[in-house]
């Protein structure tokens, strides 16, 4: 009898040392393969230096259908797990766009929050006797901080993913996408970025949509280059978006030595040029090679942009009139194999759980040297049915009605896009710097740590222009007029951007990856009363398997005593 109190004794001294250590000392576990009640280390330092309070107001309120309701239980999960860090409570409302006393005012509510910017999206579930249904859902979340509020996308539209592959998409970036919200209305200090002018790039209305996104990260400025060699110093990264015309030496050796400094540059270049005059007028247009005099610095960069232009077989569509020389016009919506929508690398941040990329006379990237001291990674390829011609060449639009596709596509996965980093050397070792250079810092022949992006295409930065109402409209950034689809260009510069000056790794919090472990939809309505009677049964039958068992011990510990 004395030793068991005494072990009874122990058991409540090591019980009550337990709540004192765990009192001071905080802990969780996450036993998930994937770690998906986690977030990353910056995150929490993120968290915790929060010193006022955030509200995010989901708009997922109310009944859904089995995915969705994944999408917010995550959500749940996200906000309890910032709130474990976090002094200040994160506050989480959800709210239910579709409460209304009738379906007209339902359908007010609808194009209220249409009009705010948050589009509804058609989710397709399948019902218990098969038939198929449709429901509008709004996966938007405006996040709260003081008076300012960012709106943000819970569910990126794709139309290539299944809606179980869209809602596990949107929790491996329901982290990135919070904590970008939080850092973008908390940040005091804002990065600047740089668009460059003065050699025939893109003039600011044809890049408007992309400066406008950039906009919620970076305060955007646009100049041509002077003779001061620490014009750039006070940007972050500078983007040169399809120039036409030569660069001097002067401006080579500025944005050399920015590079070499830790600057960070966006290369949007084009390795061909053609009149779409000549080819709207007569059909057929001569392309020939694009230089632009940064050959030099790219190649011993690592990278070299090929004089040529990309066919494929997975492209845009555009109208093309297939009358007779003579006739009317007559327009018909035939494959533009010039505009080729390129693949997005599924193992880079940037690119991750994007769409596809649409571009427009690309040309293909090739490798110059394998130094250890720059890692390379591709962004954007072309598919498995591409056809490269090197410049001089032509376009003839009579001849892309007699292509046979299974011998013109001959080559496929042709790099368009790459992310490089590491240590890069200059340009200018063992050559003079320009005499009309002043204010130069001491010449560095090798890099900082630092990134690039070069893009074999500048028409994947470019936005549309059309006229309505008198008036000049801006289309956005990669949508097709034909096909009605918004493809990936305003996602794939703004990733850009965030990579190239992200130096505190949020971007890579795109990276988690949840996998998908769906039922078998088949087995489970053909053996569905077998199931439930397992689910219903079981957790019944043991838990009076183990009172038994309980039972049963304690009375033959009476019958000892």
């Amino acid at each position: 009898m004395r030793k068991k109190r005494l072990c009874d004794g122990l058991v409540i001294l090591l019980i009550a040392a337990i709540l004192v250590v765990a009192h001071f000392f905080w802990f969780r576990f996450d036993l998930t393969q994937e770690k998906r009640f986690s977030i990353a280390p910056q995150t929490k330092e993120l968290i915790k230096n929060l010193d006022t309070p955030i509200t995010i107001a989901c708009y997922l309120g109310g009944p859904v259908d089995a995915n969705v309701a994944h999408l917010k239980s995550s959500m749940i999960n996200m906000v309890e797990e910032f709130n474990s860090y976090s002094s200040t409570r994160i506050r989480l409302d959800f709210i239910n766009p579709s409460i209304a006393e009738s379906d007209d005012e339902r359908i007010k509510n609808y194009v209220a929050l249409e009009q705010r910017g948050m589009r509804g999206l058609s989710v397709a579930h399948k019902e218990k006797n098969g038939t198929i249904s449709q429901s509008v859902v709004f996966p938007w979340a405006y996040v709260v901080i003081h008076n300012d509020s960012l709106l943000i996308p819970l569910i990126e539209n794709n139309s290539q993913a299944s809606t179980e592959e869209l809602i596990s998409h949107s929790i491996e970036d329901l982290e990135f996408k919070l904590t970008d919200a939080i850092r973008s209305l908390s940040k005091q200090d804002i990065d600047k970025v740089a668009f460059i002018e003065g050699h025939g790039e893109l003039e600011e209305e044809f890049v408007y949509d992309a400066e406008s996104a950039l906009s919620r990260y970076f305060q955007i400025d646009r100049g041509s280059f002077t003779s001061d060699a620490t014009a750039l110093d006070n940007y972050k990264a500078i983007v040169i978006a399809q120039p036409k015309e030569k660069f001097s030496e002067a401006d080579k050796y500025i944005i050399d030595q920015y590079f070499m400094n830790g600057g960070r540059v966006l290369w949007l270049i084009d390795g061909i040029e053609f009149s779409e005059k000549t080819l709207a007028k007569s059909g057929i247009s001569p392309i020939l090679p694009l230089d632009v005099n940064l050959q030099d610095m790219l190649f011993k960069y690592g990278v070299r942009i090929l004089p040529s232009v990309l066919e494929d077989m997975q492209c845009a569509y555009t109208p093309i009139n297939i009358a007779p020389i003579g006739q009317p016009a007559q327009f018909e919506a035939l494959p533009w194999f010039y505009a080729p929508l390129l693949i997005t690398s599924p193992y880079h941040p940037i690119t991750k759980n994007s769409m596809q990329v649409k571009a427009n006379f690309a040309s293909a990237l090739e490798f110059t040297n394998n130094s250890n001291d720059v890692t390379k990674d591709v962004l954007l390829v072309t598919s498995n049915a591409t056809r490269i011609s090197k410049a001089p060449t032509e376009i003839n639009l009579s001849a892309m009605t007699k292509i046979d596709p299974q011998t013109y596509f001959n080559t496929h996965y042709l790099p368009v896009a790459v992310a490089m980093q590491g240590f890069f050397p200059s340009v200018f070792t063992h050559r003079m710097m320009p005499t009309t250079i002043t204010n130069s810092h001491q010449k560095k022949d090798v890099s900082q740590k630092t990134r690039m992006i070069v893009v074999a295409d500048g028409d994947i930065i470019k936005n549309e222009l059309e006229n309505k109402n008198n008036s000049v409209g801006v289309i956005p950034l990669g949508y097709d007029r034909v096909t009605k689809q918004l493809f990936g260009n305003k996602n794939f510069i703004v990733n850009s951007l965030l990579y190239l000056t992200d130096d505190e790794n949020w971007l890579s919090l795109r990276n988690r990856t949840i996998k998908l472990r769906l039922i078998n939809q088949a087995v489970s309505s053909t053996n569905r009363t077998f199931w439930q009677c397992i689910n219903v049964l079981f957790p019944l039958l043991l838990l009076g398997i183990l009172g038994s068992i309980y039972l049963l011990v304690r009375r033959h510990k009476n019958k000892i005593m």
